[in-house]
């Protein structure tokens, strides 16, 4: 029976050392990733990795998933795996038994962090749109001059090509041919 760590910060930039700090786990699975989508590498490699028996070690339930949908879906597979999982911040433990006050915990905790994420985003769009009309806000740099894409195409490289050369995505070339 391993105890297996689960560790997620939103940024490269992030330290996740206040998460799981001095609980004895056999691995540790770090994502430095947002969690709106459960397509995270070490997430992924974790759950390949457990098996019946083990236990999932997350700091909070936001850390896991930030949908209610994620939340229980990924909850319920490993239960019906029988892989445990405990969410130390909100003293809650999942070993697949029945439990109808752990399964409503589950859901309306779940229901807070897809309200913050959703929460979040909001405020993140006013800002945008208030930089935006004081003329702040001009988006993300481009790292690749529309004229060194341009350059590539009339040499007879392929879109797709141009964007694996340059290391941009195919739409950015397309956008570029068409400017």
């Amino acid at each position: 029976m391993a105890q297996v760590g689960y560790v997620r910060v939103s940024s490269v930039d992030q330290n996740t050392d206040r998460q799981l700090d001095g609980i004895a786990l056999d691995k540790v699975f770090t994502d430095k990733v947002s969690g709106a989508t459960t397509d995270r590498p070490q997430l992924l490699a974790m759950l390949d990795y457990v098996r019946e028996g083990d236990c999932i070690h997350v700091h909070s339930i936001d850390r896991l998933a930030r949908s209610l949908a994620d939340l229980l879906s990924l909850v319920e597979s490993l239960t019906a795996k029988g892989v445990a999982i405990r969410f130390h911040k909100e003293q809650l433990h999942f070993t697949g038994e029945h439990n109808a006050m752990q399964k409503l915990m589950l859901s309306m905790m779940g229901s807070f962090a897809e309200f913050e994420r959703s929460m979040i985003k909001e405020r993140q769009a006013e800002g945008i749109a208030k930089a935006k009309a004081k003329g702040v806000y001009k988006g993300r740099v481009k790292t690749v001059d529309d004229d060194a894409i341009r350059a590539e195409i009339a040499a007879g490289s392929s879109f797709r090509k141009t964007a694996e050369k340059l290391g941009v995505s195919l739409s950015t070339v397309q956008r570029a041919m068409r400017a």
